[in-house]
């Protein structure tokens, strides 16, 4: 074994840094009036146009169909996406973990539903103080939650909506039926601190369904349950106010349901790879509802030494593989948002030419499409600009400290992902 007392000091002819202050530090990752070509990669970039037109599609919907809109922050993490989302009229916003609420309400969001339960004593405390100073509402499944939730807001000083969450088919959180919901009820109203909200119905799996007729059908069967059971509490006395539920994959059957009274998409905004993978039907509120995607990881060609293909700067530390590999949009220019029309084929301005075949730690390979017709397709040249289509935009958001707007070949904006990391 090598002996570490023997390890030769460092060369006395070195200059030494005795101020950490002329250290250089990380320069921004872009600076706003920039060419999108400036901007330092990887990063996570958004095509404001094509975002703004999903917010006012989203909005336009849920405003038709008399339902409100709570978007979740889970997906972007982002007050500024936030404030956007409020400022078009919606009625607040759903986190799905205590800390993350925390950068939403110090910028001003009043209104944050708490779209889980929650574990332990601490994180009861925590809520019940923001509760001082923000409509504040939270999910329960059992008795004990209930009294957690009770004596915190009353060691506060403070007011609870708490919402009973019944499993509608997703198989993991949730009561089972209506009179375990209405026991809950009972109790919630019981406490003087906490009031009874209503019920979350939430049906994560629906959204994946690739299938529209198939995915219909699975809402219907939720949307079904859901008012089943609010009725039974309701002829019990005790009224359901808010029916909570949906997201970005079922969410023109949600509001043609009649049953919720408001909803939680999230990926709206940005839609990813997944969700593109979604196949559309012909139908007049699903074409209404074709969300552009216009979140991208900007990458560059790193290397061009492997014949047949090309490395690029962005690989597992940059992007969520969990629902598959990124797509690779457009190559020449930067993208300007775009919507798939249907199914696996036509996907708006997708590569069929280009792949990105694999992930390492910190390089991503991108390789020709095999039998994709014609002529081979050009691969990109070192220090050349490639966009990707995140598989999953939510924990992808999670490993970024920035959002980089772009508009008109620019840089328009710089957006901090503030509750990145907040998972308690």
């Amino acid at each position: 074994m090598p002996d570490h007392r023997s390890v030769p000091s460092a060369p006395t002819d070195l200059p030494v840094l005795r101020d950490p202050a002329g250290l250089p530090a990380l320069p921004p990752i872009a600076e706003p009036g920039q060419p999108w070509q400036a901007i330092d990669t990887p990063a996570l970039v958004l095509v404001l146009d094509a975002f703004e037109r999903n917010l006012e599609r989203m909005q336009q919907a849920a405003d038709r169909a008399g339902v409100a809109l709570r978007p979740h922050a889970k997906a972007h993490k982002c007050p500024d996406i936030a404030l956007a989302q409020m400022t078009r009229g919606a009625v607040g916003i759903c986190c799905q973990k205590v800390s993350e609420a925390l950068p939403f309400l110090r910028a001003g969001i009043a209104d944050i539903h708490i779209s889980n339960e929650i574990a332990g004593p601490a994180k009861a405390t925590l809520l019940a103080r923001m509760a001082r100073h923000a409509r504040i509402s939270v999910c329960v499944d059992a008795v004990v939650q209930v009294r957690a939730l009770a004596e915190a807001a009353e060691r506060e000083q403070s007011g609870l909506t708490v919402l009973v969450e019944l499993d509608i088919g997703q198989g993991r959180c949730g009561v089972a039926d209506a009179d375990a919901a209405l026991r809950l009820a009972e109790r919630i109203a019981a406490q003087p601190r906490l009031s009874f909200g209503g019920l979350q119905a939430y049906h994560g799996g629906i959204q994946h369904v690739r299938d529209h007729a198939a995915r219909r059908e699975g809402a219907a069967r939720a949307a079904e349950r859901a008012g089943a059971v609010a009725a039974r509490l309701a002829a019990a006395g005790a009224p359901c106010q808010v029916v909570t539920g949906g997201g970005s994959g079922s969410v023109e059957f949600d509001l043609a349901s009649g049953v919720f009274t408001e909803i939680q998409p999230g990926s709206y905004v940005f839609m990813d790879g997944d969700y593109g993978s979604n196949a559309r039907g012909d139908e007049s509120a699903a074409q209404a509802l074709r969300f552009e995607h216009s979140l991208f990881i900007a990458t560059t060609v790193m290397s061009t030494a492997a014949q047949g293909q090309v490395v690029v700067d962005a690989g597992l530390k940059s992007m969520a593989v969990d629902s598959g590999l990124p797509w690779v949009w457009q190559h020449g220019g930067q993208p300007s948002g775009g919507q798939p029309s249907g199914g696996q084929r036509d996907r708006g301005t997708r590569s069929t030419r280009l792949a990105y075949v694999a992930a390492n730690d910190e390089h991503g390979i991108v390789r020709p499409v095999p039998g994709a017709g014609g002529e081979k397709p050009a691969l990109p040249q070192l220090g050349e600009p490639l966009w990707l289509v995140p598989g999953h935009c939510d924990p992808t958001l999670n490993l970024y400290d920035t959002l980089v707007g772009v508009r008109d070949g620019k840089v328009e904006s710089l957006w901090p992902i503030s509750a990145r990391g907040l998972s308690r």
